[in-house]
């Protein structure tokens, strides 16, 4: 099983931090590079950063890419057939997750799953997270709303994010501190309905659907 060490720092750093800020220099990256065979081709290189504190997670993806698109915009739109990053985060291994699932623009697609069973096409059973929810989750980054035509060069985007705590606990119920936990996650790349379309995970899924707890890794937060 995949683990990664997620270090604590007194404060969250500021959403504009880039990659190479000091803030967040010395962190220690994952990489979302087992793809599946369906994807094509263009495999780029993804790799995220975490870090916790008292008041939720923080962390920032650089994706060196080509073929970037995104045309959708609004909160809860199919952001995954865009260039899009997705964070799932279980708290408690018997419980739900939740997705959030952000393209290159900063669009939002979240939801709390606690049947992840596929019936006519959805999920069995999924609430998607109200507007003001998705509201206090916070997204910077590097690339425009909308990216259309495609960006078929190479391009270096980055995105970070913040995910409160209180989000996390309106629908799993009380976190408490987070030094000390373990959770069950998973972290992904795709692009569904660009020229390349492909799919990555950080723990490997064994089909191509990246909803399976089974296959989610482990995050470990340091004290």
């Amino acid at each position: 099983m995949k683990e990664y060490v997620v270090r604590k720092a007194p404060l969250p750093p500021k959403l504009s931090a880039g990659w190479d800020d000091p803030l967040w220099s010395g962190v220690a990256s994952l990489e979302v590079a087992e793809f599946r065979p369906e994807s094509s081709a263009h495999r780029p290189c993804t790799r995220a950063r975490l870090l916790h504190t008292d008041d939720g997670l923080s962390g920032i993806f650089r994706v060196q890419d080509r073929y970037v698109a995104c045309r959708h915009t609004r909160f809860q739109a199919q952001v995954c057939e865009d260039s899009c990053v997705e964070v799932f985060l279980q708290p408690k291994e018997d419980d739900g997750y939740l997705n959030f699932e952000m393209n290159c623009g900063g669009a939002l697609h979240a939801a709390y799953v606690t049947d992840h069973r596929r019936e006519r096409g959805a999920l069995a059973a999924a609430t998607p997270l109200a507007l003001e929810e998705g509201r206090q989750v916070a997204i910077r980054t590097s690339l425009p709303p909308v990216v259309d035509p495609e960006i078929v060069s190479e391009v270096e985007w980055e995105l970070a994010f913040f995910i409160p705590s209180s989000v996390l606990e309106q629908h799993v119920g009380p976190i408490g501190p987070l030094a000390g936990q373990e959770w069950r996650a998973n972290f992904y790349k795709c692009a569904d309905r660009t020229s390349h379309p492909h799919w990555a995970a950080w723990s490997p899924v064994d089909a191509l659907n990246f909803h399976l707890p089974r296959c989610f890794g482990r995050l470990r937060f340091a004290r």
